[in-house]
């Protein structure tokens, strides 16, 4: 495992905790973003793990960087930063988990072995975060473009995109036709469009009819 922190005490800390258990063995260890990514490529760790903040870099750079440069090795991110923004930086720059410092050496332990496995692993007090994000209700596609519109309204634009006539909408949200006339009525006043056609071009200009989520 490759340790990368700017603080001399904290990489002694880790190292510490890390000491005599079996298959992890720090390997090298770098104090800024360069250094990580110099080292990484010299000594091919199967892990890196990697603070946020740093001299000559950021660590969101560094696990890009590093993974451009040693693909087959695992970052692990363990910092004092527990905004969210922070953690969906990292994520989406590459890290196979995220740790906060403080994190017990039995967990730094585990998300080493879960990362080196190929496993997505984020500690105690992110976890829960994570899970709460990716269990929130889904705004239908559209939300974004069409601000104004409420989730069924969406779904219909959608069903309008895709091309369906009334009577299939209606079948499809086990709505009477009526309904479905009337709530289209609203829909195209409320787009500011003068009819039917026109609000299909354009939900269709933004991504709408290719298999929205009903409902």
């Amino acid at each position: 495992m490759l340790l990368v922190d700017d603080h001399p005490v904290v990489r002694d800390g880790v190292t510490a905790a890390l000491r005599g258990r079996a298959g992890i063995a720090v390997v090298g260890e770098a104090g800024s973003a360069r250094e990580a990514v110099d080292l990484a490529l010299r000594l091919r760790p199967a892990v890196v793990l990697v603070d946020l903040h740093m001299p000559g870099g950021n660590g969101v750079i560094a696990i890009r960087e590093l993974g451009r440069v040693h693909p087959d090795g695992r970052c692990l991110v363990l910092t004092l930063d527990d905004e969210d923004e922070s953690l969906f930086a990292a994520m989406e720059a590459g890290a196979r988990g995220y740790l906060l410092k403080g994190a017990r050496g039995s967990e730094i332990e585990g998300a080493i072995r879960a990362a080196a496995a190929g496993e997505l692993v984020f500690g105690a007090g992110v976890a829960d975060r994570v899970a709460a994000i990716f269990s929130a209700p889904r705004r239908p596609r559209g939300a974004d473009q069409f601000p104004a519109l409420t989730d069924r309204e969406l779904v219909l634009l959608g069903l309008v995109a895709r091309g369906l006539d009334n009577a299939s909408i209606a079948g499809t949200l086990h709505l009477a036709p009526k309904t479905v006339r009337n709530q289209l009525s609203s829909l195209i006043a409320k787009l500011g469009v003068p009819d039917r056609p026109t609000a299909a071009a354009l939900a269709r200009q933004a991504g709408l009819g290719r298999g929205d989520r009903l409902g």
